[in-house]
């Protein structure tokens, strides 16, 4: 065990703390949490935990409070609401209080792999296995790092502690995630979730590093041997780490980057994949990732240890995390040069969008700053089944500024490096949802592998009518490419295209959001025309 005390542990304004648990080794946080009764062991040798009743993230308990010059920047709504300093002041001496009084594990990591964007996070928490989260998803400094840590924000989760005056609060539930930007300090209350952790710094680096001019992205992130990047949009559950994960190229992460003048960088020191239906020979490397060191979340095991991915009894969302050197073909540094390749992957469940289609600069910008997808069973409270819906730049959940910002950096990063942007739709086929069948991991692939090496470009090509999409009418490695057209898998061409139509309209209702921003974002004629 680390015998280093944290630097600053007084700031933390914690009172009579016992045993401080600081920056452990993977085996010492597997013994606490075998010790502790937190976790089980599979025989894999990964650790399982269970996250409580939140098996997902809990957005509608998200807040920053609203005070300059911060609230001058953030996009006030639904995704970030405002709360009042005094009631954020009365939640933070909660927290404090719950942490007092008791043994802590402190961590202290980076999240940016560039050392010019990075930024120093510590954690605070009183549960093993959430300190073991963070030890997997963010990066780990070095013994010579660690003698001079000075933390650039702070979170303190009080997960075993509930807001009971929410309603004299005016907050939504008793459970609270809150952001103070200017004393760079959050506080988590209510909920176990280990994603709350990790999709808090996330939603601070698209704070930072915009107003910065760099671009932060929800994507994964590859390099193939030729140093050609790709980048992976999408929203959880459309494949991003399935399809970045590829054995002849290497992994630099799977979901969250950063984009500079020097080019992709990852925010992350590990993985968080979903594991539900895990199959070791669609999703090998995944599969030989759970091994000891990773974490297993809410999964479902007999009493000597062996899992059953197929069972979804305590949530849908089953997930892994694990340090990303148990992916063998990693890119060391996490960092590599600028895109040459952009792919926006989306879960249509209206089964109407084709698995693969170009996109031209105006396009790119549309689509993007629709996000269209679905929601997928299990990753939010509530959600049981998937359902459509919008989100701006594949991730507008953890968006604090205004969707326009990011797509502004992204237009003049295509520009500048001339990059090609994609369709990709990992959702339905021959129907909707309920009706057609999810597509085939093997024709995604193929559609992956004709982006990645080129031969797309030489396909003749389609247009779908109404989306105006560009979709090959052949390519290598697809099973039967009547696929590659949606029309021809439905059995009810009438109702496809009904169909079609109902979902161009949505997209065009949705992009009315857009219309004050001017024609800098005037990217509707890019879209679908009814």
């Amino acid at each position: 065990m680390s015998t280093r005390t944290p630097n600053g542990l007084d700031k933390l304004g914690l009172k009579d703390i016992k045993d401080v648990y600081y920056n452990l080794s993977y085996d010492e946080l597997q013994a606490h949490e075998i010790n502790r009764g937190e976790c089980k062991i599979s025989t894999s040798g990964t650790a399982m935990c269970d996250t409580g009743i939140f098996t997902g993230r809990s957005p509608k308990d998200k807040y920053f409070v609203d005070q300059p010059p911060s609230n001058e920047h953030i996009a006030w709504g639904d995704v970030n609401r405002p709360i009042k300093k005094e009631i954020y002041e009365e939640l933070f001496e909660l927290t404090k209080n719950q942490l007092s009084g008791k043994n802590i594990y402190v961590m202290d990591v980076f999240t940016g792999a560039s050392k010019e964007s990075r930024r120093s996070i510590r954690f605070v928490t009183e549960v093993a296995w959430q300190a073991h989260f963070v030890k997997n998803m963010f990066i780990r400094p070095t013994e010579e790092e660690l003698e001079n840590f000075e933390p650039d924000f702070t979170v303190y989760n009080a997960c075993k502690t509930v807001d009971e005056k929410y309603k004299e609060h005016g907050l939504n539930s008793d459970v609270f995630v809150v952001f103070n930007i200017e004393e760079n300090i959050s506080i988590i209350g209510g909920t176990w979730y280990g994603g709350e952790m990790k999709k808090g710094i996330f939603s601070m680096m698209n704070y930072w590093l915009p107003l910065e001019g760099k671009l932060s992205m929800h994507c994964s992130a590859n390099v193939g041997k030729e140093g050609d990047v790709c980048l992976f949009f999408g929203l959880s559950g459309t494949g991003k780490t399935t399809l970045s994960t590829d054995p002849n190229r290497a992994l630099i992460g799977d979901d969250e980057h950063g984009w500079d003048d020097n080019g992709v960088f990852n925010f992350e020191g590990g993985c968080y994949a979903k594991v539900i239906n895990l199959d070791p020979k669609s999703e090998p490397e995944i599969y030989g990732a759970i091994t000891k060191d990773a974490l297993l979340e809410n999964v479902v095991a007999d009493e000597n240890g062996n899992v059953d991915y197929a069972d979804d009894s305590k949530t849908e969302n089953t997930r892994v995390s694990y340090p990303i050197e148990h992916i063998k073909n990693h890119k060391d540094n996490l960092q590599a040069g600028h895109p040459k390749n952009i792919i926006f992957l989306t879960a249509d469940a209206f089964g109407v969008l084709p698995p693969v289609s170009k996109l031209t600069k105006e396009q790119a910008m549309y689509y993007f700053l629709s996000g269209y997808t679905a929601k997928v069973a299990g990753t939010e409270r509530g959600i049981t089944e998937p359902v459509a819906t919008f989100s701006a730049c594949f991730g507008e959940a953890f968006l604090p500024l205004h969707p326009t910002v990011y797509a502004e950096l992204l237009g003049k990063k295509i520009d500048e490096h001339g990059v090609n942007v994609y369709l990709v739709n990992t959702g339905w086929t021959g129907g909707p949802y309920g009706v057609g069948k999810r597509m085939s991991i093997k024709d995604t692939r193929a559609c992956i592998d004709g982006i990645l090496n080129g031969s797309i470009n030489d396909a003749e090509f389609e247009t779908l009518p109404t989306f105006n999409l560009q979709i090959p009418k052949a390519l290598d490695g697809v099973q039967d490419n009547t696929v590659l057209n949606p029309r021809n898998t439905w059995s009810d061409k009438a109702e496809y295209d009904a169909s079609l139509a109902k979902l161009a309209k949505m997209f065009q209702e949705n992009f009315h959001r857009y219309d004050d921003k001017g024609g800098e974002f005037d990217f509707a004629s890019a879209g679908p025309q009814l």
